[in-house]
């Protein structure tokens, strides 16, 4: 009985080695679409090529309007409560930007696994430095996310050269957990923007590009591939695709519910507590009768705006 436990157990190491000799390596630089998929397998909308959520032009458009503390209080108040990251540098602090997140880790240098990348950036054909491998790939409305880990000093992702080749390909600009170099090159770059963690005139060293399009982290945000960057002076929104129209709807109708009470306000036509509060049928009448008068506030459809004060009430 032994010699026949003993066997059976021979077997099947022997049959485990034979499958992992045989069974090719999978590994690549870039996340596979059915790993992006998993990762954001809520989304029902269209996609890229590779996998990623690709949230409509409109409303990317729509978002360079929603402030901050708007974006941010939809996203709490649906569970999302890790989802800002603040105390970035940037290049210019009045040009703030949107896009669709292409997410990019880095670690710290380890021979061997730098071996390994090198030899696989060959067998993709993948050319440059390995922090311009994501470059490459960056589409028009793509923003590079880049987790860092926090790294300054020879720990500057991109300058002036590959900042002029991101602007060219996706018109928008970065978010790093790192650090950039050539800062004046990079301010010449008209219409890009970076918010870093600071500047250093050191080149990159010692650091690894490990994942193209995988989860990373920003200081305490997640961020996922085709995520929507609200990059603006007091910080980064990364807003979850599913949570991209609520978001921006949502932060319109509150801008405009606060643009229709300051008015009223100073006409004296209702008292703070009145605004404050729940709305009467009068105010909810003179709401819509502004939004009719100012058509330039109104951003969204009326059957939304319907919506969004039905489910205020």
């Amino acid at each position: 009985m032994k010699k026949l436990f003993l066997a059976l157990a021979l077997g099947t190491t022997a049959c485990v080695s034979a499958l992992s000799i045989a069974a090719p390596a999978r590994a690549q630089t870039q996340a596979t679409k059915e790993d992006i998929l998993f990762y954001t397998s809520d989304w029902t909308g269209e996609r890229f090529p590779d996998g990623r959520p690709r949230v409509s032009d409109a409303i990317l458009k729509r978002l360079l309007d929603v402030n901050t503390e708007e974006a941010w209080g939809i996203l709490r108040q649906a569970g999302y409560n890790n989802q800002f990251e603040g105390g970035f540098q940037m290049i210019h602090n009045d040009r703030p930007f949107v896009g669709r997140a292409l997410t990019v880790q880095y670690l710290p240098m380890r021979p061997d696994m730098n071996k390994a990348i090198s030899a696989l950036g060959v067998k993709e054909k993948r050319s440059g430095g390995h922090n311009s491998w994501p470059i490459d790939m960056l589409q028009v409305g793509d923003v590079y996310v880049g987790d860092g880990y926090g790294k300054i000093v020879d720990g500057t992702l991109i300058g002036d050269n590959l900042g002029n080749s991101i602007y060219a390909k996706s018109k928008t600009g970065v978010v790093f957990d790192a650090g950039v170099r050539d800062v004046a090159g990079l301010e010449a770059i008209d219409g890009f923007n970076a918010f870093t963690r600071g500047y250093d005139p050191s080149y990159i060293q010692e650091m690894e590009m490990v994942r193209i399009n995988g989860p990373i982290r920003i200081g305490r945000a997640t961020v996922l591939p085709g995520d929507l960057i609200l990059a603006k002076r007091e910080g980064v929104v990364f807003i979850p695709a599913i949570m991209a129209e609520k978001v921006v709807k949502g932060a319109e109708y509150i801008a405009m519910r606060d643009a229709f009470g300051h008015q009223m306000l100073r006409e004296q036509r209702f008292t703070p507590g009145e605004i404050d509060q729940k709305w009467t049928p009068a105010i909810n009448t003179a709401f819509l009768k502004w939004t009719e008068e100012h058509p330039d506030q109104m951003k969204m459809s009326k059957a939304d705006l319907a919506e969004m004060m039905k489910a205020r009430e």
